[in-house]
């Protein structure tokens, strides 16, 4: 995706609204409205958008287990999956 092929100045979003939310609803593409020459906002439907949130949460938590890794705070996984066992017996 290169936002370079949807630039639309903030004047063409003003008087194309119904035009851009329907191509973007169907391209799945964001759009990138300038001002006054430069890079203002960027517009994307809300499913592309909660699709970008969900992924970098899922970075977030990525990151995190890295770092926790890194500071030796993890146990070996035969560990966790024998406490596992031992609590399904209880």
């Amino acid at each position: 995706m290169k936002l370079s092929t949807q630039v639309k100045p903030i004047s063409y979003l003003k008087s194309h609204a119904a035009e851009i939310i329907k191509a973007i609803s169907e391209s799945r593409e964001p759009m990138l409205i300038t001002q006054n020459g430069e890079a203002k906002l960027v517009v994307m439907d809300v499913r592309s958008y909660e699709e970008h949130e969900e992924t970098l949460a899922f970075l977030k938590l990525l990151a995190l287990g890295s770092r926790e890794i890194e500071q030796g705070n993890f146990r070996p996984s035969d560990e966790v999956f024998a406490d596992l066992d031992k609590e399904e017996v209880q």
